[in-house]
Order: C-alpha cells, then sequence, then structure tokens
C-alpha cells in the first residue's frame, strides 16, 4: 500500500494524482516508474537511480517492505530531475521546447537557453520562472545590486556599470567566451574579483536574482543590443535612488 505524507492510502477522489496527471504535471515516465518502484522495495547496494532494464535484473522480493510505503513528491522531484540532467541535450529540447515557446516569442537561440536551464529545473513546468526574463526584464528593487560575497552594493555597481558600459559598446563579438575575456580584461585592470563586476551586470540583464547563467552566457543570449538596453536602463535605475 502507498500513503502520502499524512499516511493517507492515495486516492484520486482526494486530489492525489495519478500517473497520467504526474506526466502532465512534468514528470519524466522514465522517473516515475523509478520512484514508484523503490516505494517498499530496498535495493541491496542502496541505489536510487536505475533505467527499466536495471530495475528489472535488480529486483529482489526479498528486500521489500511489509510497511506501507510513503509517497514523497519532494524526493519524486529530485529523481526527476536527475533524469533531466542525465538526458539527452537533443531529447531535453525536443521535450521542453513547448515550454519555452510558452514563455518567449523573440528571436532568441532556445537551445541555448534550453542547455543552461537543463541542469537547474526539476520538472518542465519550473523552465517559465527560469527564463522569463529572457522575454521582458522586469521591474526590479536597487536592493538587488548588493551581494555580501561579491562585496557590491549600489554604488560601486553603478561604477562599475558606467565603466563596462563603453567597454560592451566597442565589443562586436557577443559570444559568451568573448564577453568574458573582455571584462576579464577589466577585472585585471581595476584589481578586483570577477564577481564584483559580474553580479552588477547579471543584475541589470537580468533584473533576477537567481538565473539560469552567468552574465555572459545571458548576454550572449540577448545580444549586443538588448544587453545594452538593459545595463542602460540599470545605469539609470541606480542613478534615479
Amino acid at each position: 500500500m502507498i500513503t502520502d505524507e499524512n499516511h493517507k492510502k492515495l486516492s484520486k477522489r482526494c486530489g492525489h494524482s495519478s500517473y497520467e496527471d504526474l506526466i502532465e504535471q512534468g514528470f519524466l515516465s522514465e522517473a516515475v516508474v523509478n520512484y514508484v518502484a523503490l516505494l517498499g522495495w530496498s535495493p541491496s547496494d542502496n541505489r536510487e537511480i536505475f533505467s527499466l532494464e536495471d530495475l528489472v535484473e535488480a529486483f529482489d522480493y526479498r528486500h521489500m517492505s511489509k510497511s506501507p510505503a510513503v509517497f514523497d513528491p519532494v524526493k519524486l522531484k529530485w529523481m526527476n530531475g536527475e533524469y533531466m540532467k542525465a538526458m539527452e541535450e537533443d531529447k531535453f529540447y525536443e521535450m521542453a521546447e513547448p515550454y519555452l515557446k510558452e514563455v518567449i516569442t523573440k528571436d532568441y537561440d532556445l537551445k541555448k537557453i534550453a542547455k543552461m536551464v537543463k541542469t537547474r529545473i526539476e520538472i518542465f513546468p519550473d523552465i517559465k520562472d527560469q527564463i522569463d526574463f529572457f522575454e521582458e526584464l522586469p521591474e526590479y528593487d536597487t536592493a538587488m545590486y548588493t551581494h555580501k560575497k561579491m562585496k557590491t552594493n549600489a554604488e560601486n555597481s553603478l561604477e562599475v556599470l558606467n565603466d563596462v558600459l563603453p567597454i560592451l559598446e566597442a565589443q562586436e563579438d557577443y559570444s559568451n567566451d568573448a564577453l568574458f575575456e573582455t571584462l576579464k580584461g577589466y577585472v585585471t585592470e581595476k584589481g578586483v574579483k570577477i564577481g564584483f563586476v559580474m553580479w552588477p551586470i547579471r543584475t541589470a540583464v537580468s533584473g533576477k536574482q537567481n538565473t539560469p547563467g552567468g552574465a555572459t552566457e545571458l548576454m550572449e543570449v540577448l545580444g549586443k543590443e538588448e544587453s545594452l538596453k538593459r545595463i542602460r536602463a540599470g545605469i539609470a535605475l541606480l542613478q534615479a535612488n
């Protein structure tokens, strides 16, 4: 028997998800099968991730538990995320594409964005919150420029953005590697740590605390015109406060 966290028997009438519901919610069938197989059964080596073939080979009824198994949605999400990390990039993109297109209408490289989010999500609907800023820069507070570890604040972030703006305006190659090398030159010249420079830029181009990639990765996708537009908007926001 399988129960919920309150030790009540799973029932669709009580709002519990069926297999079909889980697939619709963005779970992978392989992950669901893997998770359910481990409910009430423990492999001898305590391994958790199995292919279907491995499950058939490893299953041993002598390791089954007589106690009811508790369905843990958090554990299932974790397992699903592990499957996504291991998935071939082309297959992941094929499955993620509808979720990407639901959010992004602009002409961005969706395959690059998919590659960024692949290791950062647990189910496909997580994609939306990871990438919404690509479509439109959200409103954000200048407090986001303050980062204790990076030693940034609104004042020195404004200085950094003002310094790097002409450098980025002159930059022709907006690939991740080229942008990183250019900004690394500024970092060396100023004698600061890389995060001190990248944090303000990443904040300006995304308007978010957490993003699926670093500053230069995001700028590569956004392109030169949009990246500069967002950095100028960041400067204006900091100057107004």
